[in-house]
C-alpha cells in the first residue's frame, strides 16, 4: 500500500498570516464608495448576526424536509414570499449571485444551438451564461461613447434579424436594467412590449436596481427577474435572487429525477437546477433577511426621488473641475457613476506614485473605493450617502484638484 505523505505546515506561521485580517479602513471612519459594494453594504441589523449565524450552514439547524426553501426557523418560507412581492414576481429562489440565476435560466429555458438576444452593455457573466450553454446570440448595439446608450426600438430590429437568419423567433431576450459600467437605465416597458409582440420571454437581471429603486417584474412585463444581494440589497456575498413568473416555474423548480441504479436512491425533494439548495446556506440569506425591512424602505419611490437628487447634484459638482464627465446618458439618474478625468490623469504622469496617487490622496481624505491605480476613468457608487456624506466626497475630489493646481470652474 502506499505511504501517505501529509503536506507539513508550521501551524504558527498560518496563525500569524490569517489569524487576524482586516480590511485597510474602517467603514465607521471611512466613506466607501466602491462601486459594487456601495449597494451592499450591511445594515445595523445584518451586522447583528454575523456571529449568530456565522457558523457554516447555520440556517439548516431546524431543516426537517431537506430543502431550503421550506425552512421556517429562521422564517425563510416566509422571507421568500416576501421578496416575490417586493419583486413583482410570482416564485423567487435564491442562489450564489445574480450571474447563477442567469445561467440556471439560460440552461434551463433554451436549447443548444438555439440563438438569445443581449444588449451590448450586459455584464460579462451574461456573454459566459450563454457561451456555457452553447447558444447563438446577437447583440443589440449601444451608441458608443460618452452615453453608451442603448436604443430600445433596436430590440424588434434584432429579433426580425433572428427571424430572417434563422427561421424562428430569438428563444429568449435579455436586458441589463441598470449597465455596470455607466449606470444607464433602460426603458424596460418598452422593451417587454416588443417581446410581448413578439411572444418571446423577456429576463431583466436587476443586479443595479433591485433593492436600490422601485422595481416590479409583473409592472414591467418581464418573464425572469434576476437581483444581487451583495451588490444592491445590503447582504453579504455571494447570494441573488431568481424571481419568475408562474408559468415558467414548472421547468425552473424541476425535482431531481435520477435514481441510484444500485441503492434505488432518490431525492424527489431536491431541485436539481439548485444543485438541490441554493449554496446560500449561512451569512448571506441570513444578512440578506435582516437587511430586508431596510432595503424595502429605500426602494420606496420617495426615497429613490431623494437619491436621484443627490446624483445629479453630484454630477454638477463634481464637472466643476477641469475636464472631468461623467459618462453614460444625461440627465444621469442612477448612483453608479463613471468618471473621465484627464487632468488627473496628467498629473499622474509625474507624480511619484503615478496611477496610485487619486486614490491614495482620497484615503487621506477619509474616502475610499476607487480602484488603486485608476486616475484616468474609474467607476463610484454614492448610493444612501447623505448629503453630509456626499458633500464630504465631492470636496475632497475638489481639494484634490486644487492641491495639483487643476482649475474648478
Amino acid at each position: 500500500m502506499k505511504e501517505v505523505i501529509y503536506v507539513s505546515l508550521d501551524i504558527q506561521r498560518l496563525k500569524d498570516k490569517y489569524g487576524n485580517l482586516t480590511r485597510r479602513y474602517a467603514k465607521e471612519e471611512y466613506i466607501n464608495i466602491q462601486p459594487i459594494q456601495r449597494g451592499g453594504l450591511l445594515t445595523p441589523e445584518a451586522k447583528r448576526v454575523l456571529l449568530e449565524f456565522g457558523d457554516g450552514y447555520s440556517v439548516c439547524d431546524y431543516c426537517t424536509k431537506g430543502k431550503l426553501v421550506n425552512i421556517k426557523k429562521p422564517p425563510i418560507v416566509d422571507f421568500l414570499a416576501d421578496v416575490a412581492t417586493f419583486m413583482g414576481m410570482d416564485v423567487v429562489r435564491p442562489t450564489a449571485g445574480s450571474r447563477m440565476a442567469q445561467y440556471v435560466i439560460f440552461n434551463v429555458m433554451t436549447e443548444k444551438g438555439d440563438t438569445v438576444i443581449l444588449d451590448s452593455t450586459a455584464h460579462y457573466t451574461t456573454y459566459l451564461a450563454i457561451d456555457e450553454a452553447k447558444l447563438h446570440h446577437k447583440e443589440v448595439p449601444n451608441n458608443g461613447y460618452p452615453e453608451f446608450k442603448i436604443n430600445e426600438d433596436d430590440y424588434a430590429t434584432k429579433i426580425e434579424e433572428v427571424k430572417k437568419e434563422t427561421g424562428t423567433l430569438p428563444t429568449l431576450v435579455f436586458v441589463t436594467h441598470v449597465d455596470y459600467s455607466c449606470g444607464n437605465i433602460v426603458n424596460v416597458k418598452k422593451i417587454s412590449k416588443i417581446c410581448q409582440d413578439y411572444g418571446v420571454p423577456l429576463v431583466l437581471n436587476g443586479a443595479y436596481s433591485v433593492g436600490i429603486m422601485p422595481v416590479n417584474g409583473k409592472e414591467l412585463g418581464v418573464d425572469f427577474l434576476t437581483a444581487s444581494g451583495h451588490k444592491s440589497m445590503a447582504a453579504s456575498g455571494p447570494i441573488g435572487l431568481l424571481g419568475m413568473q408562474e408559468k415558467h416555474s414548472e421547468k425552473i423548480l424541476e425535482a431531481a429525477s435520477i435514481k441510484g441504479e444500485w441503492s434505488g436512491r432518490q431525492f424527489l425533494n431536491k431541485e436539481s437546477h439548485f444543485y438541490g439548495c441554493p449554496p446560500v446556506y449561512g451569512l448571506p440569506i441570513i444578512t440578506l433577511m435582516a437587511s430586508f425591512p431596510r432595503v424595502v424602505e429605500r426602494s420606496q419611490p420617495e426615497a429613490w426621488k431623494e437619491e436621484v437628487k443627490k446624483v445629479k447634484y453630484f454630477v454638477q459638482e463634481i464637472e466643476r473641475i477641469e475636464s472631468v464627465k461623467v459618462l453614460g446618458k444625461r440627465p444621469k439618474e442612477h448612483p453608479l457613476i463613471q468618471i473621465e478625468t484627464p487632468a488627473f490623469y496628467e498629473v499622474s504622469k509625474t507624480h511619484k506614485r503615478k496611477g496610485y496617487f487619486l486614490s491614495e490622496s482620497l484615503r487621506k481624505k477619509k474616502v475610499v473605493g476607487v480602484f488603486p491605480g485608476s486616475s484616468k476613468r474609474f467607476k463610484i457608487n454614492i448610493h444612501g450617502l447623505s448629503w453630509e456624506k456626499l458633500n464630504a466626497v465631492i470636496s475632497a475630489f475638489q481639494e484634490i484638484a486644487r492641491e495639483n493646481n487643476i482649475p474648478i470652474n
